[in-house]
């Protein structure tokens, strides 16, 4: 059986259901098909379970692309501040957690039920574990599906990215886009932990479990947030971070002590209290088993008085500029997005709609945008389904 309809959308994440539900809005007969047995799964789970719906410092620097610009005209037309009073309206309390990031005060399910509601009021068709078979493109666009064929002049893709496969990720959204001629950017996994040689982890295994506020840094980039010492190797949001800048064979920095003058401090130690071994006065800055580690790979064994300044320098440069080597990440496994995706210069940046093939969009994950770690993924899911939710 074939239902006409005036826009089919796949995928029914976060860009997924804020366009259907901005086209339903307008008037727009919306199919909304997922494979899975429950929308918004990625909401569910963000943010602890608490959702970091979006950031206050939403700025195009903060979006990785082979074009950087292109994100600016969907943010701005649909606003951080535009989605926080549709959250207000909502009754969904909120708190700012750190460096701008927003977390519902009780459930990431409060968003996904604030979307599903919206949707309703719109007149979505939600179709849920309902796998898609073939799309063909001809008087418009064809999509068969396990729960039927359905037809419609537009044709919305939003099915994310590889990340988080054991939540149904697919590439389902690369193959539509090379079918109808548009190229791809190479995807890798994003906002990922780094792994390390076993040489490396046989180093640092005893520190797993330890975290602290540190800086790492990579090339010219660096993010100042907490670090987590792994049984794989290093995690935590400075590391998540910086992983989607890392590349194979570049080296990282890592400051654990990013608010110290160390050298000056150990100086003024080492006249006032240099009797004292060198891991203790270490400990006054650092958590006592890493500066313990420190200090032994530095060779600073003994009092403080006791170690040569070549030895001194080499201590606050364990700490300051640790460099390390990692050798790759833990994958899409444990990734929070998928850096690359669609080729932005396929695609009109004001509808998100392929330029080679009118009534065809891509938003969300899928597209060559990825945001920093703190809500900017899901504010750029919001601000691009909100424009094609315009334009469809």
């Amino acid at each position: 059986m074939l239902t006409a309809c005036d826009v089919i959308i796949l995928g029914a994440g976060a860009a997924g259901m804020f366009c259907a539900i901005e086209a339903g809005r307008r008037g727009r007969q919306v199919v909304l098909i997922d494979h899975a047995k429950a929308p918004g799964e990625k909401i569910r789970i963000s943010g602890g379970g608490r959702c970091n719906f979006t950031n206050l410092d939403i700025r195009p620097e903060c979006f990785l692309s082979q074009n950087p610009r292109f994100a600016r005209s969907a943010l701005s037309r649909y606003t951080q501040h535009d989605f926080i009073a549709r959250v207000d309206a909502a009754g969904i309390s909120w708190h700012e957690k750190t460096l701008g990031q927003l977390f519902c005060d009780g459930s990431a399910r409060e968003i996904i039920a604030m979307l599903r509601a919206d949707m309703e009021a719109a007149g979505v068709d939600l179709r849920l574990a309902t796998s898609v078979n073939d799309i063909r493109h001809g008087d418009g666009f064809t999509v068969e599906t396990s729960d039927g064929t359905f037809s419609a002049p537009c044709l919305v893709v939003a099915t994310g990215g590889k990340s988080i496969p054991k939540m149904g990720a697919t590439g389902l959204g690369y193959q539509i886009a090379e079918r109808f001629g548009l190229g791809i950017i190479e995807t890798r996994p994003a906002l990922v932990p780094l792994t390390f040689t076993s040489e490396q982890l046989e180093q640092i295994r005893p520190l797993s479990g330890l975290s602290l506020p540190a800086r790492v840094s990579c090339g010219k980039v660096g993010f100042e947030e907490g670090l987590l010492f792994t049984h794989r190797g290093l995690s935590g949001p400075s590391i998540l971070q910086i992983s989607s800048y890392w590349r194979e064979g570049y080296a990282i920095s890592v400051d654990l002590a990013p608010d110290v003058d160390l050298g000056t401090a150990l100086s003024e130690m080492k006249q006032a209290r240099g009797r004292q071994a060198a891991h203790r006065v270490l400990a006054a800055y650092l958590p006592e088993k890493l500066a313990r580690h420190i200090a032994l790979h530095a060779g600073a064994r003994g009092n403080l008085a006791d170690l040569t300044k070549a030895r001194l320098a080499e201590l606050v440069a364990h700490v300051h500029s640790w460099e390390l080597r990692p050798v790759g990440t833990e994958g899409y496994r444990t990734a929070e997005v998928t850096l690359g995706g669609v080729d932005t210069r396929a695609l009109d940046a004001r509808s998100m709609e392929a330029r080679n093939l009118p009534g065809l969009h891509f938003i969300g994950e899928v597209v060559d945008v990825t945001g920093w770690l703190g809500g900017y993924n899901f504010q750029w899911a919001w601000s691009s389904g909100w424009v094609a939710g315009q334009a469809v």
